[in-house]
């Protein structure tokens, strides 16, 4: 049983990456997707192409221009889309941006930055959407974290320490939900082959990842995401060399210490 068919669900950062490739499977899968993205332009295109390649059961309803750091614009796409269907079953609280460097080289409007986006911007959604959940007794809540929010690493400090966050945030409400009839999945995916690098600061020139694996498509994570949050999981990790990442860092710390040392030393070498 597809437990998406027709559900109404908000997709922020939905067009582009991840939150794309959500909005493109829910919509396949027949739910009612609600596109919020800052470009406008670009959710319209994606909600044109999602109805006109995948004719799905229930196309594209609305797509909103957002800016997730205003409080007022996320309130609003809530608001309507219940005022619409009557319901909201799920929010993915998806929109989020990188800043790639060392902590000396940071300044306080690089951590404002970071932290509106992908911290507070979850909290906007959260706060404009828990309470219809609540009401109603039933719904999803679906943060998007990182892999770097269960291992931490150099150069991804100030990406990390938002990631980390959406992580104690999303078990800490997971178990205050339960009782409330609402559900609550955070995802945490590794390196995942998206235009993320468009919104991605880089403090001191730029460094392209050269990771030692092939990175995931965008449409396999987003259905790896979908698969662990029909069955509920608490934190969903992919691909398998996250998962494993994870494990291993909780089994042994220092191994992840010293691969950390590491980095930072290859980073500050390739910048010379």
């Amino acid at each position: 049983m597809n437990i998406f068919h027709n559900k109404i669900a908000i997709v922020t950062g939905g067009a582009s990456g991840i939150g794309k490739a959500l909005c493109e499977e829910l919509a396949k899968q027949g739910a009612v997707v609600i596109i919020a993205d800052l470009d406008r332009e670009k959710a319209e295109q994606v909600a044109r192409a999602i109805t006109a390649t995948q004719s799905p059961a229930y196309p594209v309803t609305a797509r909103y221009e957002v800016d997730v750091t205003q409080p007022e614009q996320v309130q609003r796409v809530v608001d309507e889309t219940v005022a619409q269907h009557g319901r909201l079953d799920y929010i993915f609280n998806n929109a989020g941006i990188g800043i790639l460097g060392e902590v000396i080289d940071m300044k306080l409007e690089h951590w404002n930055r970071i932290i509106d986006v992908n911290l507070r911007g979850v909290i906007h959604g959260i706060s404009a959407a828990y309470p219809v959940m609540v009401r109603q007794g039933y719904g999803h809540i679906v943060n998007t974290s990182s892999g770097f929010g269960l291992v931490a690493m150099p150069t991804h400090v100030a990406y990390g320490t938002t990631k980390h966050a959406l992580v104690g945030l999303s078990t800490g409400l997971r178990s205050e939900a339960a009782g409330l009839g609402v559900k609550v999945t955070v995802a945490c995916p590794g390196i995942i082959r998206t235009p993320m690098a468009e919104s991605t600061t880089f403090l001191r020139g730029k460094i392209e990842a050269k990771p030692p694996f092939k990175m995931m498509e965008a449409a396999d994570c987003a259905k790896a995401i979908l698969e662990g949050v029909a069955q509920n999981k608490a934190i969903i990790t992919m691909p398998s060399y996250m998962t494993l990442t994870w494990w291993l860092h909780r089994l042994s710390p220092n191994l992840t210490a010293l691969a950390s040392r590491q980095m930072i030393a290859s980073f500050r070498k390739n910048l010379k």
